[in-house]
């Protein structure tokens, strides 16, 4: 297909989650979740899909460098990096903030720094800044010789929300059935992807405080991939779980964390998935979600960024039980 490329086998698994549905009194059959954490290229996560179109776009472009911005602890650009180490690019992400001390990076930055991403810290950056700094970036790469090509904030655009069409398709081939589809609201992409392909009235976008206006972005990514006019307002999106900010902790997203964890043996991240998880949780607490509807949970990977969270790490450990010999 022109404009793409493969970075992951296809399709990634649904599997029944069974002892959480019964913990959230749901029927055993009811939950189900989608493992795009398991793609294959570097740690794996929901970016990977927008990367096979974003990435296929830059090489169809002739570029030998890609450049992208996003948090120090991003998922997208440490997937950008994976990418761009696959197929022989070099990478240079933008993130707001300093360079940490020497040996002091964790989660995301260790993987960054393996795939051989350069960096360029953009200090107190805003969001409209840290756009103009990585074109910046684009200006000297052009002046040294290099052809660079820009991926948006997160890979969201109409582009790389083609990735989570062709991913809601591959979902209702799966699991026909399902009622909502649960996923991590952050840079837009995915959620319009999943709506132009599955509706509306299916997808639950749980706002994780990466965006200002979710909705509108949402509605206008999923219009422009449609080919159709998207409402904002028809859009099912709750923000309750944002908390005190997108870097913060938000006490229900570790509750909902701790929960997966210890029914599935599945982790998830206190950013996005956990977030999206809290959602969830709460979507059944007040009816969004009832006894009988097929859910599907989108594990959209991150784990990475759990490691580069130092409250979440602070307060996974305290919770360590030692074992008491009788």
């Amino acid at each position: 297909m022109p404009g793409k490329i493969t970075l992951s086998a296809w399709p990634t698994p649904v599997e029944p989650m069974p002892r959480l549905a019964a913990a959230l009194g749901l029927d055993a059959d009811d939950l189900w979740i989608k493992r795009d954490d398991l793609m294959g290229l570097g740690g794996g996560g929901n970016k990977v899909r927008k990367l096979e179109w974003t990435v296929g776009e830059a090489l169809e472009a002739g570029a030998d460098t890609l450049v992208t911005v996003g948090a120090a602890q991003s998922n997208h650009a440490r997937l950008t990096a994976a990418a761009g180490a696959r197929l022989g690019l070099g990478t240079v992400l933008v993130f707001p903030g300093k360079e940490p001390e020497a040996g002091s990076g964790t989660g995301n930055l260790v993987l960054d720094g393996l795939f051989g991403a350069r960096v360029v810290w953009a200090g107190d950056a805003e969001p409209a800044e840290l756009a103009g700094a990585a074109e910046d970036v684009c200006v000297q790469l052009r002046r040294e010789g290099a052809r660079p090509h820009l991926i948006p904030f997160g890979g969201s655009s109409a582009t790389g929300a083609r990735g989570y069409v062709e991913g809601g398709e591959e979902l209702r081939t799966q699991l026909p059935d399902a009622a909502h589809v649960v996923v991590a609201l952050g840079s837009g992409g995915t959620m319009a992807g999943l709506v132009a392909a599955l509706g509306e009235e299916r997808v639950l976008g749980v706002h994780c405080g990466a965006v200002t206006e979710p909705a509108a972005i949402v509605a206008d990514l999923a219009g422009a991939v449609a080919r159709r006019a998207v409402a904002p307002e028809a859009l099912r999106i709750r923000t309750d779980q944002v908390g005190a900010g997108y870097a913060t902790l938000h006490e229900p997203v570790l509750e909902a964390m701790r929960t997966a964890a210890a029914t599935e043996g599945i982790a998830l991240d206190p950013t996005y998935t956990g977030r999206a998880m809290a959602g969830l949780v709460a979507a059944v607490r007040d009816g969004g979600i009832r006894r009988g509807e097929r859910t599907v949970f989108l594990h959209t990977g991150g784990l990475p960024g759990l490691f580069g969270h130092a409250e979440a790490v602070r307060r996974s450990v305290a919770a360590l039980r030692p074992y008491e010999r009788s």
